[in-house]
């Protein structure tokens, strides 16, 4: 299992000095979060670690009952093509 880590307003894989994958968010109004931000690094592709993170990103807006409004192609393009992100996606 991947050991995904919290900071502000990012969740990442590796460590705060060597991050091999991250996303990062902005929370805006009462209910919604944007997405802004995805990035793997090379050495990280391929292990399904950008995926990973939207699936994380999608559990803590469900746990805070917000919306995600994805600004970021990755995040736009695997939210909007999968079924079970329906019920978060503005």
């Amino acid at each position: 299992m991947t050991n995904i880590i919290a900071g502000d307003r990012i969740f990442y894989i590796g460590d705060e000095a060597n991050k091999l994958a991250e996303i990062t968010y902005v929370p805006t109004g009462e209910d919604k979060i944007i997405i802004d931000h995805t990035f793997v690094s090379d050495a990280a592709r391929g292990k399904g670690y950008g995926d990973l993170l939207v699936q994380h990103v999608a559990d803590f807006a469900r746990a805070e009952g917000k919306k995600i409004i994805p600004l970021c192609p990755f995040a736009k393009g695997r939210m909007e093509k999968d079924a079970s992100y329906q019920d978060v996606l503005v």
